[in-house]
């Protein structure tokens, strides 16, 4: 089985499509996605990009299956201090002032922060120093019994939905360094039955702070149509206040 023969029926398998069913996606037949995976047919270079759009692949994964084909990668990876992507990075800036007095981040993979607004010290507040030192992931920070874990009022419910939105991930895009982050991330969270006021997947964080408990809601956006591999992985992170209490709370801190 040739290199791009093997990738293929790896991620098909990841995401349970048949031949037929990947081909109908990827407008080919059935017949040369089989003689794809065989070996017996080496794919052109647009019908590669044809299978890795139909399979739901980042722009890393795509580019990983053109060079498993032996095609060059077609998706650049700039770092966010590079004069091409510099006019997003001041846009993002505006995003996250145009947040406050709410916390928002810039998170990278695996939560690793690439940006805040001031009002994220209600995250920071009690936090060890360590957890502190750049690069800061948030996740860890979250999690951590030195970091928010103590002030989080329903800890158990809302790590477990942390750490399930995790699972997820890994499981759509397979990483061994994200396996071994989510394995890091719940031994913090205890296993405890879930209450009677569990709703699935809507949790809100309760969070204690000097001012009084928070009760906050997390949107995620990510830049779906970027084609730099770099914008393409990151993600804002907003919290947004779950009652007026908060809302009146995170005002009041804003202005001090």
């Amino acid at each position: 089985m040739s290199s791009i023969g093997a990738e293929l029926k790896r991620w098909r398998g990841i995401r349970r499509l048949s031949q037929l069913e990947l081909a109908t996606l990827a407008s080919t037949t059935q017949r040369h996605v089989s003689f794809i995976e065989s070996g017996r047919s080496q794919p052109g270079r647009v019908v590669v990009i044809r299978l890795a759009e139909s399979l739901g692949l980042s722009l890393r994964e795509r580019n990983d299956l053109l060079t498993a084909a032996g095609y060059a990668p077609v998706f650049t990876e700039s770092s966010l201090d590079e004069a091409a992507l510099r006019p997003v990075r001041s846009a993002l800036d505006q995003i996250l002032r145009g947040h406050l007095p709410y916390p928002a981040l810039i998170v990278a993979p695996h939560g690793r922060v690439v940006a805040a607004n001031d009002a994220i010290d209600v995250f920071t507040e009690g936090a060890s120093p360590e957890l502190l030192a750049p690069p800061v992931n948030v996740l860890r920070l979250m999690l951590h019994p030195e970091g928010m874990a103590h002030r989080v009022r329903n800890f158990p419910e809302w790590g477990r939905h942390v750490i399930e939105g995790l699972r997820a991930r890994a499981r759509r895009s397979p990483d061994s360094r994200l396996d071994d982050f989510v394995d890091e991330l719940a031994q913090y969270v205890p296993e405890e039955p879930l209450g009677a006021e569990h709703v699935g997947f809507a949790v809100p964080m309760r969070l204690a702070s000097a001012d009084g408990e928070l009760r906050l809601i997390t949107t995620l956006t990510s830049f779906a149509t970027a084609t730099d591999i770099t914008l393409a992985e990151l993600a804002l992170e907003a919290f947004l206040p779950a009652d007026e209490a908060t809302a009146e709370l995170l005002r009041i801190r804003a202005k001090r």
